[in-house]
């Protein structure tokens, strides 16, 4: 008796190709490691200022969805958080119910319909890129305009309450140990599932770069309050090091503050080749931030395809990529280290370190299948808790990981 292929719908909060900033690029790299695994995914995604992209998903999906975001709706009214309620459309509801597969939600976003009495008994899964409320905070207290200032002070509290809509999951599959250890104290059935990224080899990037870089989206006020407080503080205290601020829309304070450095230069909207370029070949990948938040995907894209990273606390915090970085912890001990590692060598054991602890801890073929096996793909999936085998496994992972540098 010949058996059915799986099926797994995966409801994307954004197009997820070109895969070009954090969010999306664990989208669809997860989607395209399942697909490897031999599960047909059913791609859903809310459209809203990014194009279709059906020629390259089309290769990894069994089929795909795209749907208008609802963004003329008021921030403001009512209690729903504005980034589900404009995802909220009946057509999705629709196409979900044409067949009982597990529903794979991305982010809080997208769980519009996770409650709905009809999808009762599947399998239902949410993939938590952010604590959503902390990460929303964070942007309010980086925001200049009052006005935005005050839509992520409502936006962060109605997700703070919305959060609870997860109760409804079988499955919360965290991107980062920090999250998991919040989530898991709040709901059953949560487990860390690494976040999915481009990069399936590593080619050793040379011993030697020609210059510091920092990448981001520009747009983003984490990324571009991080960029000016680089340049202020670390890259003009360097005058005969070339130094470079890559990503796309920057604000013009950012575009005017490089100007007045003769050893700063500003690339902007750049295609996903030259970013990847610039961090191969620059000699030092400096990131910072004022949040942790999440997992910082340019900080792994940074480890795979670059030599060495100085960072920050808070990038690292709680991920256990503090063991493959030169921490500092804060700018003048940024600035110190970007001095010291600027007069060594990148060598074959520092890239052999690495790659074998990328290796263990980021591979997107483990972590597909360890969200395969805890997925029910029975076409009846009646909410059920993971049994105390399941849960004490996805604890020693973690532990594991962990103390993978601890001695």
């Amino acid at each position: 008796m010949q058996t059915l292929p799986k099926k797994i719908h995966v409801v994307a909060f954004d197009v997820p190709y070109p895969a070009d900033y954090g969010g999306v690029i664990d989208i669809y790299h997860k989607v395209e490691a399942l697909h490897h695994q031999g599960i047909e995914v059913v791609l859903h995604m809310y459209q809203y200022g990014r194009e279709e992209s059906k020629t390259k998903l089309r290769k990894i999906t069994k089929a795909l969805y795209y749907y208008k975001r609802s963004t003329f709706k008021n921030p403001f009214v009512g209690s729903t958080p504005y980034i589900v309620n404009s995802r909220n459309g009946n057509e999705l509801l629709d196409n979900l119910l044409k067949d009982s597969a597990p529903i794979l939600f991305e982010g809080l976003h997208c769980t519009y319909h996770i409650a709905n009495p009809l999808l009762a008994k599947r399998f239902k899964i949410v993939r938590t890129h952010n604590i959503e409320h902390h990460y929303y905070k964070h942007l309010e207290k980086s925001e200049f305009s009052y006005f935005k200032k005050y839509f992520f002070r409502i936006e962060a509290e109605k997700l703070r309450k919305h959060e609870s809509i997860l109760k409804h999951a079988q499955l919360v599959a965290a991107i980062s140990p920090n999250d998991y250890a919040y989530f898991a104290k709040k709901y059953a059935n949560v487990m860390y599932v690494p976040a999915f990224h481009s990069n399936n080899a590593m080619d050793y990037p040379g011993a030697k770069g020609d210059y510091l870089l920092y990448h981001g989206n520009l747009s983003v006020p984490e990324n571009y309050m991080a960029a000016i407080e680089l340049v202020k503080h670390v890259f003009s205290q360097l005058p005969n090091t070339p130094a470079i601020i890559a990503g796309n829309n920057p604000p013009k304070e950012l575009i005017q503050l490089c100007a007045h450095f003769d050893n700063v230069e500003l690339k902007s909207n750049l295609t996903t080749e030259q970013i990847h370029g610039l961090i191969r070949d620059a000699h030092i990948n400096v990131l910072y931030t004022n949040q942790n938040t999440g997992i910082k995907l340019k900080l792994l894209n940074a480890l795979y395809r670059g030599k060495f990273a100085v960072v920050n606390p808070l990038m690292v915090d709680g991920s256990g990529l503090d063991a493959i970085c030169a921490v500092g912890k804060n700018l003048n001990e940024v600035l110190l280290k970007v001095k010291e590692y600027l007069l060594l060598d990148y060598s074959s054991s520092y890239f052999n370190n690495r790659k074998e602890f990328l290796s263990e801890h980021f591979n997107n073929t483990k972590s597909a299948q360890s969200l395969i096996d805890a997925t029910d793909f029975s076409a009846d999936s009646t909410p059920k808790q993971r049994s105390d085998k399941e849960v004490l496994k996805s604890l020693s992972q973690l532990s594991s990981f962990m103390s993978y540098f601890s001695l």
